[in-house]
């Protein structure tokens, strides 16, 4: 059973969602990982430590952070990111791995690579 209160994995859930995912460390702080897609550079998942735990901020549909914010009180409104569309998960073990997952996949969707359209 995967420890869903680790760091590592976060960034393995993350790289196997597609082969364009890259682990990024872009502020000059290993506390920060920054999971991207190669072909956009767009995060889709920052990874950090924070009071303890790790976090993580996730990109949201705003139809669906109030959702997750009133479901679970370890989603929270995203530290250092726009409120409005991005939620911040700490990994305390009270939000199931299921769901965890659903809202990293939703935030890789939300920022893949926009299609050319011809």
């Amino acid at each position: 059973m995967d420890d869903w209160t680790r760091r590592e994995t976060v960034v393995a859930y993350c790289k196997s969602l597609g082969e364009d995912v890259r682990e990024d460390y872009p502020f000059h702080d290993g506390n920060w990982t920054v999971m991207r897609h190669w072909g956009n550079e767009k995060g889709f998942a920052f990874v950090y430590e924070r009071q303890g735990e790790v976090w993580v901020n996730v990109k949201c549909d705003p139809e669906w952070t109030g959702f997750w914010r009133n479901t679970y009180p370890a989603v929270r409104p995203a530290y250092h990111m726009n409120k409005a569309h991005w939620n911040t998960i700490v990994l305390d073990g009270t939000v199931p791995a299921a769901d965890i997952q659903t809202m990293i996949g939703e935030s890789y969707r939300l920022t893949l690579p926009k299609k050319a359209v011809r």
